[in-house]
C-alpha cells in the first residue's frame, strides 16, 4: 500500500475523534470508583474542553461553511456534515453530564454533608441571609440592560452566564425583556451559606452553597421595583476565539498580538448558544435573532449551564472525597544536588555535588510528576543562575505558570551578569496574555527576549546552559515533552532528559541560532527538529521497520503521543502493518487511524489512557532489526507539529535509560483498568480487569511512594 492509496474510508474524522476523547473524560466523572469531588473535577474538565472545542474547532468549521468552502475533510465530510455530526454526538453526552450532576453527584455529596442547594430549598433564615448577601455583595455590580426599540440588543461576551428576565408593567400591561450578566469574575459561582444556618439538621452539613445565578434570579424584584417579574431564564454564549495573526504584515508581533487579544475579549461570531431547557420559544427566538444564531448552534440544557465551575468544589475541605495527595520524589542521582538542603544544613558541604557534576557522569531521565519538577528542572535552572562559572542560559517558554520560579531564576541570572536568552512563544493559544506579561518583565530585567521564527510556532521545550570549565566551554541541556510550568508539572505526565553530551549541546546551540537569527540549519547531529528533519526522519524509520519485516528481521513500533492525525504518517503505518510490523500505539486524544481493519491494519493496536494525570509525554520506539532506537520529544504525529512548528525530539542512547522507557511504555500497554481500546470505527471500549487491577498511573504512584525508584532505572 502506497501513500497515494490512502482513502477517506481509512481515516477517522479528527473532530469526531476529539469528541470520543472528551467522552472518555466524562466517563471518569460518571465512574462510581472516582472519588466524588474528583467526579466534579472531571465533569468540569469535560465542560472546559468543550468550550475550547467550540471556540476554535467548531468556529473554524462555521467559518468554512459561511465562506462557502466546499473542501472535504480527510474522511470525506463537508463542513456542514461535520457540524451536524458533532451536534449529534454531543447531545447525548450533555444529557449524561446533566443527569449525573442532578441525580448522582449532588445526592452523593449531600450524603457526605456537602449540600449544593437550589434556592427553593433554602429555609427562611437561609433566604434572609442570601437576600442580605445579594444586597451588599451582588446588587451594586449588576447592570440590567433593557431590550426594546430604544435599546438595541446588548453585546453578550464570550463564555458569560446571563439571565434573561421577562417583566411586565402593571399599569400598561406591556411586557419587556432585559438581560443581566452574572458577575463570575469577582464572585464565586457557588455562594457558600454559613453552616450555622443549617436549620437543626442532624448531622449538621459541613458545606452548603447555592448557585450565584439562582440567588440573583430570586432577588430580581430589587432590580425592577414596581414591575412584575414574569419569568427568568438562564443562557450562556460561546464565541469564536481563534486568534489570527498576519505576522509578515506586523512590524511588532507583541503589539499585533495585543490588538488581537482585545478583539478576542470582545469576541467573534457566536458559535454556540446554551439556554435553560425551560426557556419559552418566543424568548429563545429573540435571543437567536439578537445574536444571529442558527438552530444548529442552539443547545437546550436540562440543568445548570457552565459546569466548568464545578472545579471550584475541589477547594472544599474533604480529603476523603478526593484523590490521595501525591508528591513525587527527587531522582536518586540528584539527591545530593539540592541547594536548599545545603542551605538548611540537612546536607553537609562535603556531601553536596552540583547538578553539573552529576551530568558529567551521565544523562538523567526525568518522569514527572513522579520525579519532582522542583528538585530536578527548577534546581537545574536555579543552579545555572547562581553558578559563577555559568556564562549563558538559553531556553524556550511556551506555557509558564504564574509566579514561576523559572522566570525568577532567569531574572536573577541576568542580574548576575550572565547572558540570558528566552524565547517566549506569544502565540501559545489562550496563554498569549500571560506570555506577553512575562516577556515584558524579562525584558525589563535585562533578559534578551525573542519571539521565534516568522510563520512557525515554537513548541519545543529546550534549555541550554553554557559553563566555563578549565579554560573550555561545556554545554548542559534539558530537552523535554512538557512545558516549563511548575503547576502543570504536578498534573501532567511528562518526560525530560538532562544531559552534558557535547553533540546535544552543539545541536541545541545551532537550534537556538535558528530561532534567534537567520540560520538555515538543515541537519543536526542527534536531534530531530521540525520543520527541518523530524518528518523526514520519522517517515524513514517507519519505512525501515517495513523493510525489516519484509526481510524477516525484528520489526515493531511502540509509540505514545497526544494525537495521531497526519495522513502521510498514517499511510506509512498501514503499509508497515501489511508488511507484518507489530504496531502498538498509546494515543491520548485524537486518532484518525483505523486499527484492526482487515487487509490494512490488523497489526495495529491503539489504546488511550485517561487517569488522574493528563497524559502528555511522547515517546517513540523502533525495533530496527534488533538495534532498538528510542526517542522522546515535544511533537505529536500531526501536520502542525511536523510542518508548522519548531519541535525537538531527542534519542535516548544510554542503555539503562532506554530500557527504563521501554518498560514504561509496556506498563502503559498492559494497563487493564484506565486504558481504552480503539475499534476500527473510531469508538473506544474500556478495558475491564479480569484479575488484579493494573492502572498505569496508580502503579507508578505506588512505585514512587514505596521508594522503589531509589534506583533511577527502576521503572516497573
Amino acid at each position: 500500500m502506497r501513500q497515494a492509496s490512502l482513502t477517506s474510508e481509512l481515516m477517522i474524522n479528527r473532530e469526531l475523534s476529539w469528541i470520543a476523547f472528551n467522552e472518555r473524560v466524562l466517563a471518569q466523572a460518571l465512574d462510581p470508583r472516582t472519588p466524588l469531588l474528583e467526579q466534579a473535577k472531571f465533569s468540569a474538565i469535560f465542560s472546559n474542553n468543550l468550550d475550547e472545542f467550540f471556540m476554535v474547532r467548531v468556529a473554524s468549521l462555521q467559518s468554512q461553511l459561511h465562506a462557502g468552502v466546499q473542501g472535504l475533510s480527510e474522511d470525506g465530510r463537508t463542513p456542514e456534515q461535520q457540524l451536524e455530526e458533532i451536534r449529534r454526538r454531543l447531545e447525548p453526552l450533555l444529557l449524561l453530564q446533566q443527569s449525573h450532576y442532578r441525580n448522582t453527584l449532588k445526592e452523593k455529596l449531600r450524603e457526605q454533608g456537602i449540600h449544593l442547594l437550589d434556592y427553593q430549598q433554602l429555609s427562611r433564615r437561609q433566604k434572609d441571609w442570601a437576600s442580605s448577601f445579594f444586597q451588599t455583595a451582588v446588587f451594586p455590580v449588576l447592570t440590567p440592560l433593557a431590550v426594546d426599540p430604544a435599546h438595541p440588543f446588548p453585546f453578550i461576551s464570550n463564555l458569560s452566564l446571563n439571565i434573561a428576565v421577562l417583566v411586565r408593567d402593571p399599569h400598561s400591561q406591556r411586557r419587556q425583556f432585559a438581560r443581566i450578566k452574572v458577575p463570575q469574575k469577582n464572585l464565586p459561582r457557588f455562594v457558600r451559606i454559613p453552616t450555622e444556618l443549617h436549620g437543626g439538621r442532624v448531622p449538621a452539613p459541613r458545606y452548603m452553597a447555592v448557585p450565584l445565578e439562582q440567588l440573583m434570579a430570586f432577588n430580581l424584584q430589587r432590580l425592577f421595583p414596581g414591575m412584575t417579574i414574569e419569568g427568568h431564564y438562564f443562557f450562556r454564549v460561546t464565541r469564536d476565539a481563534d486568534l489570527e495573526l498576519r505576522e509578515l504584515e506586523a512590524d511588532d508581533l507583541m503589539a499585533a498580538l495585543e490588538q488581537g487579544l482585545r478583539k478576542r475579549r470582545m469576541g467573534g461570531e457566536v458559535v454556540r448558544l446554551e439556554v435553560a431547557n425551560e426557556m419559552p420559544e418566543p424568548l429563545m427566538q429573540q435571543l437567536m435573532r439578537g445574536m444571529e444564531v442558527e438552530e444548529i448552534d442552539l443547545y437546550r440544557i436540562n440543568g445548570p449551564l457552565g459546569l466548568d465551575d464545578l472545579m471550584s468544589l475541589l477547594a472544599i475541605a474533604a480529603p476523603e472525597l478526593k484523590d490521595k495527595p501525591f508528591r513525587g520524589r527527587t531522582p536518586r542521582s540528584l539527591r545530593r544536588s539540592q541547594s536548599s538542603q545545603l542551605e538548611d544544613g540537612s546536607l553537609r558541604f562535603q556531601e553536596f555535588e552540583s547538578i553539573f557534576s552529576v551530568l558529567r557522569r551521565g544523562d538523567v531521565l526525568l518522569h514527572h510528576p513522579f520525579d519532582l519538577f522542583s528538585t530536578s528542572v527548577e534546581e537545574f535552572i536555579n543552579q545555572a543562575a547562581d553558578d559563577a562559572s555559568v556564562l549563558a542560559i538559553k531556553m524556550t517558554l511556551y506555557r509558564v505558570s504564574k509566579d514561576s520560579p523559572i522566570i525568577a531564576a532567569l531574572i536573577r541570572a541576568a542580574e548576575n551578569g550572565k547572558q540570558v536568552m528566552a524565547l517566549v512563544e506569544l502565540k501559545a493559544r489562550f496563554d498569549e496574555d500571560n506570555n506577553i506579561q512575562w516577556a515584558r518583565q524579562l525584558e525589563r530585567s535585562g533578559v534578551h527576549v525573542v519571539y521565534g521564527v516568522i510563520g512557525l510556532k515554537t513548541h519545543t521545550k529546550i534549555t541550554l546552559v553554557v559553563r566555563k570549565e578549565k579554560e573550555r566551554l561545556r554545554s548542559y541541556c534539558h530537552i523535554a515533552t512538557g512545558n516549563y510550568n511548575s503547576r502543570t508539572a504536578q498534573l501532567y505526565t511528562d518526560l525530560g532528559l538532562l544531559s552534558a553530551r557535547p553533540e546535544l549541546g552543539q545541536d541545541l546551540a545551532e537550534l537556538f541560532n535558528f530561532l534567534t537569527g537567520f540560520s538555515k540549519q538543515q541537519n543536526f547531529r542527534r536531534l530531530l527538529v521540525a520543520p527541518v528533519t523530524l518528518r523526514r526522519r520519522m517517515e524513514e524509520m517507519i519505512r525501515r521497520e517495513t523493510e525489516h519485516a519484509r526481510a524477516g528481521r525484528p520489526a515493531a513500533i511502540k509509540a505514545k503521543m497526544n494525537a495521531l492525525v497526519d495522513p502521510p504518517i498514517i499511510a506509512l503505518l498501514y503499509e508497515a502493518s501489511q508488511a507484518g510490523v507489530q504496531i502498538d500505539l498509546v494515543v491520548r486524544g485524537m486518532c484518525s487511524l483505523r486499527p484492526g481493519v482487515e487487509g490494512v491494519s490488523e497489526n495495529i493496536r491503539v489504546s488511550s489512557v485517561i487517569g488522574r494525570f493528563l497524559e502528555h509525554s511522547r515517546l517513540f520506539w523502533f525495533a530496527n532489526g534488533g538495534a532498538n532506537e528510542m526517542y522522546i520529544g515535544s511533537a505529536d504525529w500531526m501536520g502542525r507539529n511536523l510542518d508548522r512548528r519548531v519541535e525537538a525530539v531527542v534519542p535516548i542512547e544510554e542503555p539503562s535509560l532506554h530500557a527504563r522507557l521501554l518498560r514504561l511504555i509496556d506498563v502503559y500497554l498492559h494497563d487493564n483498568c484506565t486504558a481504552w481500546d480503539m475499534r476500527s470505527d473510531g469508538s473506544f471500549q474500556r478495558r475491564i480487569p479480569e484479575e488484579e487491577n493494573r492502572a498505569v498511573q496508580l502503579t507508578l504512584m505506588e512505585h514512587w511512594r514505596s521508594g522503589l525508584n531509589d534506583s533511577d532505572d527502576a521503572t516497573p
